[in-house]
């Protein structure tokens, strides 16, 4: 007999939440063991209704409690993008004392990066467990981190790294990852009032992604600089998520800057818009990594690249669940871990064919 599946919990049922769900259903290696929803509505319902699948015989629940008393190999973390990444710290280090691995999709890409509290706090509760636990991240996450560090194996002599992301969220379908967490439709005062805090937080998560590229190069980063700027609507835009209003904040630029010696070395910028066509300023949705080095790299694609971001995400945490269970307790960034793969479906592996050339 075969070894038994990983057993996996899924924390919180967004879009990221119900992918993975789904992911983990069509996989033989894995085994969902758990749903922790936050909405009342969603206690007590079936998983697999939950990810818009037949009832798989697992249901949700939000009782942490309950989560905690799980026979669980791994919990893929996801709760969300608003605000401080850090503010489930208490439930995450819960988890990995109760002997769970974590593959968390919101923060903890690089810990190192918050100081030794937050990196002590998290390597006691993974020694308690006898668990690790890894940030695979979204946005930042693989285009921020992961691949810079991967285009600069071709350079040498390195100066400078940039990485831009621009996304259009016309069809973004939820209301709250829009007007919420991006915080289009608001007025220029209401969004202007919420800057600090937002600051902050994305300080806070893409700080991690370029503290991360900094290690990964042997640099030492001196501190972040955050620099922000936002347009407003020309005219009602409707998007799928709902209308953003004449006048209301409908695009904003971030610029994450790494300095190093008085100048900056490492660039993260990330672009929002309600609609691209209608705002064509800052460039046109899509992502570029630049290596400036010997020689330059650089690597440019447009907002279709992956067909949906939102399965890669989740199949990013998910390919990345056998390796960080197989891991050494503790904190395991990318820099920790062997290479993650795919895994090609049972369905649809390719069949062996004679080589014609031999």
């Amino acid at each position: 007999m075969g070894e038994r599946p990983i057993r996996v919990v899924q924390w919180a049922t967004g879009a990221l939440g119900r992918s993975v769900i789904r992911g983990v259903l069509d996989r033989p290696d894995l085994e969902l063991a758990g749903v922790r929803v936050h909405a009342a509505d969603k206690a007590g319902v079936d998983a697999g209704v939950l990810a818009g699948r037949g009832a798989v015989g697992v249901i949700a629940t939000d009782d942490l409690g309950e989560v905690l008393d799980l026979d669980a190999d791994c919990v893929v973390y996801a709760p969300g993008t608003a605000g401080d990444p850090f503010a489930g710290l208490e439930t995450v280090t819960a988890l990995l004392a109760s002997g769970k691995n974590v593959v968390a999709t919101n923060g903890f890409v690089y810990p190192y990066a918050h100081g030794p509290g937050l990196v002590g706090e998290l390597e006691d509760a993974c020694k308690r467990g006898g668990s690790s636990i890894h940030g695979s991240g979204i946005n930042p996450g693989f285009m921020s981190d992961v691949m810079p560090l991967m285009l600069s194996r071709l350079s040498r002599q390195i100066t400078h790294v940039y990485a831009r992301d621009c996304s259009d969220f016309s069809t973004h379908p939820s209301w709250g990852m829009v007007h919420q967490v991006v915080g289009f439709g608001r007025t220029e005062e209401a969004y202007l009032h919420a800057l600090r805090p937002a600051r902050a937080a994305m300080r806070s998560l893409f700080g991690e992604s370029l503290h991360l590229v900094a290690a990964g190069l042997g640099l030492e980063l001196e501190e972040i600089d955050v620099d922000v700027d936002h347009r407003l609507a020309p005219t009602d835009l409707v998007l799928a998520a709902g209308t953003v209003p004449a006048g209301t904040v409908a695009a904003a630029r971030w610029r994450f800057s790494g300095m190093t010696g008085g100048r900056p070395v490492l660039t993260a910028e990330v672009i929002h818009k309600a609609d691209a066509r209608r705002l064509p300023e800052w460039g046109r949705p899509g992502y570029a990594v630049r290596v400036h080095g010997r020689p330059s790299i650089t690597l440019t694609t447009d907002e279709d690249w992956v067909s949906s971001g939102v399965a890669a995400a989740a199949a990013h945490a998910l390919n990345a669940v056998p390796v960080v269970c197989a891991a050494e307790p503790g904190i395991r960034t990318f820099l920790d871990l062997p290479p993650v793969t795919g895994r090609v479906s049972e369905r649809h592996r390719p069949t062996a064919r004679p080589n014609p050339l031999v």
